[in-house]
């Protein structure tokens, strides 16, 4: 069967959805002696899902998963479905859930289906769905797909460790596959403690993934003395299901048609597509993007940012900022900038994905969030107003260093100061403490101890400079304010070639930086008042 053609970026819409049917329509259906052929989920458009397990958090990498998901169904108009795979009970972190539906919705990954909204599947918790599950194990022993294992812990232990001795897969040996069903039906009735586990082919097949192609699982090794099958737990002692079990069933019982996953799941893929096959089911398309590494091709710990959201939150980054960062890890696309909203991401997302690991350096997230600052003070809004509030908490804070601001600020209220700095500052905003550090100059006033501007350094210029204070406060524009500053260069005996002192001057007395923002700018958001008074001069 020939590979999808899917890496080719399509360039519209309409050819995206072209290529999707085609994989679709190209997959042969597969034959089983369990149970009739079952009609394959609805091709276009795409059903994608997140099924996050809260044992944890959300992660940068897990994040990125539920974006590609979430990217290609907006992209082909379809449906985006939220899952909570919480069966594992014992490592369940109790706020972990309510975290990763608030990060979401912070990224603004809305699902169309799953909890809080509802759906025609439901429902989207597998905690909720254990007789689905023990409903379709039993289809599998019926049909001679599974068995019941009722070997000991002990035991398991004890053969593990053998067969580890021996340099081999810690495998099960199939010692209970041989128990007559009319005995394992009757020791299931009496209650002894069992699992169920799968009876895998001797071979898996050949499948095919969107990134990688066709993948050929490596043919079984044995041992010249040992029997060993990697016969996956379906059902564990308690009733509940693992992962093997309950991701095949609810996928295809909530019609997903495309699992864009990392690459550590593509091992358990061949056992997962088994599964597919014993129950008589077509598999969904599979694409497997790689693992998120540091510099040195480690995987991310929490030294390196592998942490949860909230950290980012903390920072400040703001959500389209790290949707953004998140979606050129391993992504590619044709666009000639990498900024880009959630929408536009919509947009312009294709099937392109990077194959292996990716290296994540953060420098490209600060650039991407003083790029989206940009675009958030250009757009005025709820955006621009929320990073004007950072600032403004921080700024008016008990523990604040910028305590005498009032003195510099003449309104009570510091927004519209803010404001227009932001306005000024964009390119150069990352978050709000940042921020004010950068320009303390605007919330601190002149020091009792300075009672003049270093003008000494500048010959000529404390009698031209006088001048300013001719512009009187309504002519205080930016045309008057160059042409007074170009009247005052013209009449110093350098002239123009003298020009850089006296720009170097009026930073210096304004900023008491060599560097920064707009001279002009700064002028015109202290005010005629406060600038003159830097200046050393009365207004």
């Amino acid at each position: 069967m020939a590979a999808p053609r899917l890496l080719r970026a399509p360039t519209c819409r309409s050819r995206l959805l072209r290529l999707l049917r085609r994989s679709r329509a190209s997959r042969r259906p597969v034959s089983s002696q369990a149970a009739p052929e079952a009609k394959p989920p609805a091709a276009l458009p795409a059903r994608t899902r997140f099924a996050p397990s809260p044992t944890g958090y959300l992660h940068l990498g897990s994040l990125r998963t539920a974006l590609f998901n979430y990217l290609l169904a907006k992209r082909t108009g379809g449906h985006f479905v939220l899952r909570i795979e919480d069966t594992d009970q014992k490592r369940t972190v109790p706020d972990a859930e309510r975290r990763l539906v608030d990060d979401l919705h912070w990224a603004g990954l809305l699902w169309d289906e799953g909890p809080g909204v509802g759906g025609p599947y439901g429902p989207y918790k597998q905690s909720e769905r254990s007789h689905i599950y023990q409903q379709h194990a039993r289809q599998l022993l019926d049909t001679g797909h599974a068995y019941r294992c009722f070997c000991s812990t002990h035991r398991l232990n004890a053969l593990a460790e053998h067969r580890h001795s021996l340099g081999l897969a810690t495998d099960y040996d199939r010692t209970c596959a041989s128990v007559p069903k009319h005995e394992s039906d009757d020791r299931a009735h009496r209650g002894e403690p069992h699992t169920v586990r799968l009876k895998v082919p001797d071979q898996y097949p050949a499948y095919t993934d969107l990134v990688y192609g066709l993948c050929r699982p490596l043919k079984k090794r044995g041992h010249v003395t040992e029997s060993a099958y990697e016969d996956p737990i379906l059902l564990k002692s308690d009733g509940l299901p693992t992962y093997h079990l309950a991701n095949v069933v609810d996928d295809h019982l909530m019609n997903i048609t495309h699992v864009i996953r990392g690459s550590e799941w593509m091992p358990s893929t061949p056992k997962h597509i088994a599964t597919y096959r014993a129950f008589g089911w077509v598999p969904p398309e599979f694409a497997h993007v790689g693992l998120l590494v540091d510099e040195h091709g480690n995987k991310l710990s929490k030294r390196n940012f592998d942490t949860d959201i909230t950290a980012f939150k903390d920072m400040e980054i703001f959500p389209e900022t790290l949707t953004n960062f998140a979606a050129l890890l391993g992504w590619s696309h044709k666009n000639k900038s990498d900024i880009m909203h959630l929408q536009a991401l919509v947009e312009s997302f294709t099937l392109k994905f990077t194959k292996g690991n990716t290296t994540v350096t953060f420098g490209k997230l600060h650039f991407l969030q003083r790029k989206h600052a940009a675009r958030r003070a250009r757009t005025g809004g709820p955006q621009l107003d929320e990073m004007v509030q950072n600032v403004v908490r921080l700024l008016t804070s008990r523990d604040s260093p910028y305590q005498d601001w009032r003195k510099v600020v003449c309104s009570l209220s510091p927004d519209d100061y803010i404001s227009q700095i932001i306005a000024a500052d964009a390119d150069n905003y990352t978050n709000a403490n940042e921020f004010l550090y950068r320009n303390a100059f605007f919330f601190t006033p002149l020091r009792p101890d300075r009672k003049s501007p270093p003008v000494a350094t500048v010959s000529g210029v404390p009698m031209q400079w006088r001048r300013l204070r001719d512009v009187g406060e309504q002519e205080w524009n930016r045309e008057n304010l160059m042409q007074t500053v170009r009247e005052i260069i013209d009449a110093r005996e350098e002239g123009r070639e003298g020009s850089k002192d006296v720009y170097h001057f009026l930073r210096m007395a304004l900023t008491g930086q060599d560097k920064g923002m707009r001279l002009y700018d700064i002028m015109l958001i202290l005010g005629r008042g406060e600038t003159l008074a830097r200046l050393g001069l009365e207004a």
